[in-house]
């Protein structure tokens, strides 16, 4: 999954592609450098942003989503409102990403079961300006684990078939660096929950910390592909269904390099059910 961010302040990319024409030209280049799924999104979610209105959201994603389906590439995009999400389906979006996992905007598991569109339910507690607050857990693989899967079961309840659902460990929100470190060395604590994976850890700030300099500072986030590429071999060797970045070509080596050193050991990757329709 290729990140494709229309917004003017997300963490590593803000302001690059607000320009339509520019952000379609991007995902098309992602999709050419082997993105799956390119994800649009219009609102940052980077700790401490401030919300977006509905109409900008929309204003920002829809064209590019209408122009990249027409081009046949196979978009995902990024919302937490239901509002959007039923609109980017209409423009030709094929699955729905939303980091609140349906809390955000309680409408948005009626339309994702309605157009029976394939859904990416994150681990969520608050909202961008609140979540750094939110980040006491008392064995946080344990309970990321316990939370998604109450998500899970109310989600299959509004009508979200099992098939069409994948999850996210939330990486960053509303989790320090060291939990996202336990949550990493501990994937395969989440196959319990019966659903395709979703790991976004490109380019993040515990990747910033571990590779600070001799003062602390942590390393720019144009300056950790190298250890999001780590990530994404680490990932697709423990059978994670899909990695969310912003450079596409190397995670994509990566993961080509992992199926043929598992193909050469006789056996494939263990991948939870399969994956999203």
């Amino acid at each position: 999954m290729g990140v494709l961010n229309t917004t003017p302040d997300s963490f590593s990319d803000g302001g690059a592609w607000l320009d339509a024409h520019a952000a379609v030209r991007h995902g098309l280049a992602l999709a050419a450098d082997g993105a799956d799924l390119v994800d649009v999104g219009g609102e940052s979610t980077r700790p401490g942003a401030s919300r977006v209105d509905a109409e900008e959201e929309q204003r920002r994603v829809l064209p590019v989503v209408r122009a990249l389906a027409a081009e046949g590439v196979a978009v995902s995009v990024d919302t937490m409102r239901a509002s959007t999400a039923a609109a980017a389906l209409d423009a030709g979006a094929a699955l729905v990403n939303d980091v609140s996992g349906g809390l955000a905007d309680p409408s948005m598991s009626g339309v994702v079961a309605e157009r029976e569109a394939p859904y990416v339910a994150m681990h969520w507690r608050g909202h961008s300006d609140v979540m750094s607050g939110l980040s006491d857990y008392d064995d946080v693989v344990a309970d990321v684990r316990d939370e998604l899967a109450a998500r899970v079961q109310a989600l299959l309840a509004a009508g979200i078939r099992a098939d069409r659902l994948a999850v996210d460990p939330g990486l960053g929100f509303a989790k320090t660096g060291e939990h996202g470190w336990s949550l990493l060395a501990h994937l395969d604590a989440l196959d319990a929950l019966g659903a395709p994976l979703l790991v976004g850890a490109s380019r993040k700030g515990m990747l910033g910390a571990l590779l600070a300099d001799e003062s602390g500072t942590p390393r720019p986030a144009d300056r950790r592909e190298d250890a999001t590429t780590a990530v994404t071999t680490l990932a697709a060797a423990a059978g994670v269904w899909c990695v969310r970045v912003h450079e596409v070509r190397p995670s994509a080596d990566a993961v080509r390099v992992v199926a043929r050193v598992l193909a050469a050991r006789g056996c494939v990757a263990p991948v939870p059910a399969g994956s999203p329709a």
